[in-house]
């Protein structure tokens, strides 16, 4: 036994913790961050994905909050998950009864624990707060639900009542209660204390927030504290700064500790749909999930990747569903840029390196970042190699004003002409899906991510429009630059295309 904090209870060393589990608020908590709203549908895509990441807990929603939300919270009961599908519940028994209908498996009611809450919010007393809550519980587990009782603002609790209340919940039949720090304002020894105490009365969840960027110390505190359960939202979505994120949470325990709450091997694109859905891009400098976590440009640490690869790395991208990559720009040494090379297919003399090094690092000393295409032009160039496209972008015809927008797209692909037309979200969206359709038939790329990378000012601005498109295990980034976002889009699209296409001709070739 270690004590982290002096003074403060004794912990459980994280290498000796058990089992820790998951519950994923990313459809309930997760959506309240502003401006995200999901359909039953997606709910139902992302409850699919929690599911296969082996997410034990996945809340659904908040059955209270209206007939289209629990419409939302019957779709995922519907399909037949193994994670316990559960409602976020007022301390209102019709809240509930509104759960029961939705066919959840149980219910986290969450109670007022501060002051705050108790008295200013709700307008109750201490004592009737403690009874009403033991009502509750009693009232659920009747009903056969599995009931876990989260003290709302328990970071700002007296913890000595907080003891009391969640004693309160354990007696009355609840599987578990919740250390909730609702806003965020908890440091990490305050944490180890409230959590210690409700880890002694009997199985405990905690729910952190990350106001005060403090959310995985907490929860990982609170598990050192004896918490089994942790609450969270993939990539971190929420309320103000937003929730622990579960991946964060799920790479520290099992990277640091040999601790495994989910299937690592699904996160990247758990969190790639989740950032889709919800509109809330993912930041490149993001852990385990965002776009450089496993991006080197600095040439010493290119090179000390190729020797070595874990030179530079905690742990390999693979654990996580992610790819390496190596980036070229101002930083771009000469290993990163042979490397790069070759696996694209170029077989260049020193002197043809050194050039296009020299090439490379002039774009980045501009302030632009060195996309496949820039590398493959430049590499062309110094080789004196003669290009053939095989897609070419012919025509592009988009209506915006109309519901839905649509968009028309005529190609070139390998000397065949292709049209095709689709609707979308607005015309960018319509126009690259009419062009992701007329391209699959070829072959069969997928759009990774998409990106406006700059916008110049005034009316008349133009628009940097970066695509990452993938092919089996290829990948090439292009940009493109135009007045017109829907026209930049596409071109990027059809330029990424036609690498892809050539590069899977060669590989053909090479293999014949």
């Amino acid at each position: 036994m270690i004590d982290l904090f002096g003074g403060h209870p004794e912990t459980t060393p994280l290498s000796d913790v058990g089992d820790v589990q998951f519950l994923d608020t990313t459809l309930r908590d997760g959506e309240q961050a502003p401006g995200v709203s999901l359909t039953p549908e997606e709910k139902a895509r992302i409850a699919r994905g929690l599911d296969r990441a082996e997410v034990d807990y996945i809340e659904a929603g908040s059955a209270c909050t209206g007939p289209g939300e629990r419409e939302t919270i019957s779709r995922v009961t519907d399909l037949g998950l193994d994670a316990t599908v559960t409602s976020f519940c007022r301390g209102i028994k019709n809240d509930i009864d509104l759960a029961l209908e939705c066919g959840v498996d149980g219910v986290d009611i969450v109670v007022p624990a501060s002051d705050k809450h108790v008295q200013r919010k709700v307008g109750t007393t201490h004592e009737e707060n403690v009874r009403t809550t033991a009502e509750l519980v009693e009232y659920a587990t009747d009903h056969g639900l599995w009931v876990e009782v989260i003290g709302e603002d328990g970071s700002r609790a007296d913890f000595d009542y907080l003891e009391q209340l969640m004693s309160a919940a354990l007696d009355a039949g609840a599987d578990r209660v919740c250390y909730a720090d609702t806003v965020g304002h908890a440091t990490p020894d305050e944490t180890l204390e409230a959590v210690s105490r409700l880890t002694d009365l009997g199985p405990t969840s905690t729910h952190t927030h990350d106001d005060l960027g403090l959310a995985v110390t907490n929860a990982l505190v609170s598990v050192a504290a004896g918490a089994d359960l942790v609450h969270g939202t993939i990539n971190g979505i929420g309320e103000r700064a937003g929730n622990v994120a579960l991946e964060e949470v799920a790479i520290a325990l099992d990277h640091g500790y040999g601790v495994e709450p989910m299937d690592l091997s699904a996160v990247y694109d758990l969190a790639q749909l989740v950032a889709k859905l919800t509109g809330i891009p993912l930041a490149p400098n993001k852990a385990v999930v965002g776009e450089n976590a496993f991006t080197h440009e600095s040439g010493i640490h290119t090179d000390g990747t190729l020797k070595d690869e874990t030179m530079y790395e905690p742990y390999p991208p693979e654990k996580v569903g992610r790819e390496r990559r190596l980036a070229l720009g101002k930083h771009a040494g000469r290993a990163g840029v042979e490397a790069a090379l070759t696996e694209h297919g170029f077989d260049l003399d020193d002197e043809g390196i050194d050039e296009v090094v020299t090439r490379v690092k002039a774009i980045g000393d501009r302030g632009k970042r060195v996309t496949d295409a820039d590398l493959l032009t430049i590499a062309e160039e110094v080789e004196g190699r003669d290009r053939e496209r095989r897609v070419e972008l012919l025509d592009l015809t988009a209506v915006s004003g109309v519901t839905p927008p649509t968009a028309s797209v005529r190609l070139d692909v390998e000397g065949e002409k292709r049209e095709n037309a689709a609707t979308g979200s607005g015309p960018v969206d319509a126009a690259m899906n009419a062009a992701e359709e007329a391209l699959s038939h070829e072959a069969d790329a997928s759009l990774e991510s998409y990106h406006v990378d700059a916008i110049t000012g005034g009316t008349d601005a133009v628009v940097t429009v970066e695509v990452e498109m993938s092919r089996d295990d290829d990948h090439v980034t292009v940009t493109a630059s135009d007045s017109d976002i829907t026209s930049a889009s596409v071109t990027a699209m059809v330029d990424a295309m036609d690498r892809l296409v050539e590069r899977g001709d060669a590989e053909v070739v090479a293999d014949d």
